[in-house]
């Protein structure tokens, strides 16, 4: 299964050379999913932190750094802006295939009574309800069939809360038109091989999304670099549209942001990761990463 599941120039400057900076304690080694980004003429650090969309709400942890730099950051960046409804009601509009494609064109007979049964016996869905979305935005609607618990949240949804109790804005790198686009550049007919995939194999998926939940907890990056070239999770060819493409065009509007305000940007772990992930392309882009703790 595909990982679509692990964001007043004169007057500003001015005011942040009067305000004290807050030092946090640096990593040893790089496995952190908090970075601090400085250099590059920035006169107040950013951060850049690395999400999971969706996990037990127990398995949810936000250290006292991330608690701290929200409180002392501008602003709030997550991949789309979360506290937009317009975007959230918007994005209904977006998850429709092309075309007037359905399921039904996409699968024999067969497979699309296995899709059909799985859906209303295992996720109480009706067909009519799923026949013309996107498959790989259907496989979102498997991930609480591999979970262990009743209540699921996302490390944004904790983010999110945290940034209001703070009264920071909340903006974001992308529309979800843009995200639910990127998925009409993968042919149909594979997204329909994907999502039956994972019907047939949800007992082996949950195993492994349970490994998954575990390797983000540890915040080994090297490890969760790793799942996106694994076999069984990896993006394989679609690497390149749903991570490098998208990291690449965030990095030219945060070259522009980074300069003008101090940012809390916090984004899907498998962003941060790999020569085209944000770490990296922050770097060749002139500035300075240092993992911070995050315990």
């Amino acid at each position: 299964m595909k990982l679509i599941f692990f964001l007043l120039p004169v007057l500003f400057f001015q005011d942040c050379k009067s305000q004290p900076v807050t030092t946090y304690t640096y990593n040893k080694d790089e496995n952190s999913l908090l970075w601090e980004i400085s250099g590059n003429s920035i006169v107040k650090p950013s951060y850049l932190f690395g999400t999971f969309h969706l996990m037990c709400k127990e398995d949810i942890y936000v250290g006292q750094n991330v608690v701290q730099i929200v409180k002392n950051s501008d602003e709030v960046y997550f991949e789309m802006d979360m506290d937009d409804i317009s975007n959230t009601l918007g994005a209904l509009l977006f998850m429709n295939m092309k075309n007037e494609v359905t399921l039904q064109d996409l699968y024999s007979p067969e497979q699309l009574k296995k899709v059909e049964s799985f859906f209303r016996d295992s996720l109480k869905t009706s067909m009519s309800f799923v026949q013309k979305i996107k498959p790989l935005l259907l496989q979102a609607l498997l991930y609480p069939k591999m979970m262990s618990c009743k209540t699921m949240s996302g490390v944004e949804e904790v983010l999110m809360k945290l940034a209001k109790e703070n009264k920071k804005e909340i903006k974001g790198l992308e529309t979800f038109a843009f995200q639910a686009s990127i998925f009409d550049s993968i042919p149909y007919t594979l997204q329909a091989k994907e999502l039956i995939k994972a019907i047939d194999s949800i007992a082996k998926y949950k195993k492994s999304f349970d490994s998954l939940i575990s390797v983000y907890k540890t915040q080994r990056l090297s490890d969760i670099e790793k799942l996106f070239t694994d076999s069984e999770f990896g993006l394989g060819e679609n690497r390149e549209i749903l991570l490098d493409n998208r990291n690449k065009n965030w990095v030219v509007q945060l070259k522009k942001l980074l300069l003008e305000k101090a940012l809390f940007v916090a984004v899907g772990a498998g962003h941060l990761v790999g020569e085209n992930g944000l770490i990296e392309l922050l770097r060749k882009a002139g500035f300075t990463l240092k993992p911070v703790e995050n315990k």
